[in-house]
């Protein structure tokens, strides 16, 4: 079974190493060729040439930001997770099928759960990362960009995380008094109402 499972996983790689590799190369070689073209064209770009082109820019490099923040979350998933479900495409499946269920897309959810099984991953873990994430709902915030995401990741990471409780409020100062008067003395608890007669 290791076998497989080491073999799978060198054919995925040996799929999308030349596609990351090329896609690497091209990327720059592609914001070089647009910037001398441009210049080619007109000695000095407009304005609004400019803000085109850094409109451009902004999104290659948030692309190249966005690839490097994945290629680093599957790093981190290979080595906090000992057996299959470190592996990326149990990483990515399970991942998404976690979010799948938190968006109420139970069809798309259980489509994604017969892939993830297939690729012989742990469908435990899918089940306590959502536990995970349903602990930590309250701090997911759709206003937030990638709140949901990182919580996912981090839940996928550590399924067993729990939320920090808010610390419980310190008691009540001590009554002050003015000059030499003592203090008031606390009201004794009353007798607990008696349940009422059925």
């Amino acid at each position: 079974m290791r076998r497989r499972v080491v073999k799978l996983r060198s054919v995925v790689l040996r799929h999308l190493a030349p596609a990351a590799l090329a896609l690497s190369l091209a990327l720059p070689l592609a914001i070089l060729i647009g910037a001398c073209g441009a210049l080619a064209q007109s000695g000095n770009p407009a304005p609004q040439d400019q803000q085109g082109k850094n409109a451009s820019d902004n999104k290659a490099a948030e692309a190249v930001k966005d690839n490097e923040r994945k290629a680093a979350e599957f790093v981190e998933a290979q080595q906090a997770i000992n057996g299959p479900g470190g592996n990326p495409e149990c990483v990515w499946l399970g991942r998404r099928v976690v979010r799948l269920m938190w968006l109420d897309d139970l069809d798309t959810a259980f489509r994604h759960l017969d892939l993830y099984d297939r690729f012989g991953c742990p469908g435990g873990h899918v089940q306590a990362s959502f536990r995970c994430l349903t602990r930590f709902g309250a701090q997911i915030d759709d206003k937030v960009p990638r709140s949901l995401d990182n919580r996912i990741h981090a839940c996928w990471i550590n399924p067993g995380a729990q939320p920090q409780t808010a610390a419980a409020p310190a008691p009540a100062p001590a009554a002050t008094t003015a000059g030499n008067a003592a203090p008031a003395p606390a009201a004794a608890p009353g007798p607990a109402p008696a349940a009422p007669a059925k």
